[in-house]
């Protein structure tokens, strides 16, 4: 979902004007954002044609802590250009590593067959199949 320049018009009043020399247009930040919560991808993953994504991510996170991403979600949803409701939108790219025995592995203690059977000892279970038999 990406948001064409005449619907950022009616919202561009909601987000802070840029100053100074930006790589990226708050338009492409929006469609930035927009495409993570919809895809539920992490920061690093976004697509190339949006930029970089740290700066992406930063410029969110400015905005989330200022209220511009609260008031940004309420004016799409007034004009009809987004119709989701958002309860709670949770950005995060944590990771926790796990000891490899916590993965659930098997552990490697299964006997090896070797080539003689009188080594191997006799089988613990032979299955064999059962006649039916004839009426």
């Amino acid at each position: 979902m990406e948001i064409t320049p005449e619907q950022f018009a009616q919202i561009e009043h909601c987000l802070p004007t840029q100053r100074g020399n930006v790589s990226l247009t708050n338009l492409q930040v929006v469609n930035a954002i927009l495409y993570v919560a919809e895809h539920g991808c992490k920061w690093r993953g976004l697509p190339k044609r949006f930029g970089n994504w740290h700066t992406i991510y930063t410029r969110m996170n400015r905005w989330a802590k200022a209220g511009v991403l609260d008031r940004m979600f309420e004016e799409l949803q007034r004009s009809q250009v987004v119709r989701i409701r958002i309860e709670a939108v949770s950005l995060d790219s944590t990771s926790i590593k796990v000891h490899p025995d916590g993965t659930g592995a098997l552990k490697k203690t299964a006997l090896r067959p070797s080539a003689s059977p009188e080594v191997d000892g006799t089988p613990r279970f032979i299955w064999l199949p059962r006649m039916l038999e004839q009426p």
